[in-house]
């Protein structure tokens, strides 16, 4: 004698109750991530950055390591921030992401700490004649501050600083005479590698 079927066996039995909640409780929770993820990181202008930064890359090479170097570097980060400050209000607008809303503040909070710490080991460095140095710090630290910002914006951002932070250990790590190559693969190839990704997930 066959045993009768449960109710769960049943293919047209209707869902239970709970499992409809936890589906909508799932939603909601997404929704309220992206919510408060700050979403307007411009893929396109990271690659533009990148490509500054490998014309940047030749131009302090060829300066050597004198005062030419440092004004080469310092002035691709003028450009790099100038290009990058543009780009993030052009689609914020687009995206109709106030830049005093919250999550652009926490975005803007989390990246500007290592923007000081970067400026302030740039003059320590170089003052006393560690310039050497600076490639792979500069690497490490703008890693860090893009990680620490991408806790507040979507996946790949966070993924991208690390792969900075990796690249900087590396440059600290290897004789000084190789900074420039470094420079060139992570402010040249990893924007422009993770530039393409977020403007072809993330609409540019």
């Amino acid at each position: 004698m066959s045993a009768l079927p449960r109710p769960d066996d049943d293919p047209a039995a209707p869902t239970p109750l709970h499992d409809h909640a936890f589906e909508s409780l799932r939603v909601i929770r997404e929704a309220m991530e992206r919510a408060g993820s700050f979403t307007a990181v411009p893929g396109v202008a990271t690659m533009a950055v990148g490509a500054t930064a490998i014309v940047a890359a030749l131009l302090a090479h060829r300066a050597g390591t004198g005062p030419g170097w440092l004004l080469a570097w310092i002035g691709e980060g003028i450009l790099a921030a100038a290009i990058s400050v543009a780009a993030i209000a052009r689609k914020a607008r687009r995206l109709g992401l106030p830049l005093d809303s919250g999550p652009s503040r926490k975005f803007a909070l989390a990246f500007a700490p290592g923007l000081v710490a970067g400026a302030t080991m740039t003059w320590a460095l170089a003052s006393q004649g560690l310039g050497a140095l600076l490639p792979g710090t500069w690497l490490l630290i703008y890693g860090t501050a893009v990680t620490a910002a991408g806790a507040t914006s979507v996946r790949i951002v966070p993924l991208m600083g690390s792969s900075f932070m990796a690249l900087g250990i590396a440059a600290l790590a290897c004789a000084p005479g190789y900074g420039d190559w470094f420079m060139a693969a992570g402010f040249g190839g990893l924007h422009l590698a993770f530039g393409a990704a977020i403007a072809r997930r993330h609409g540019g």
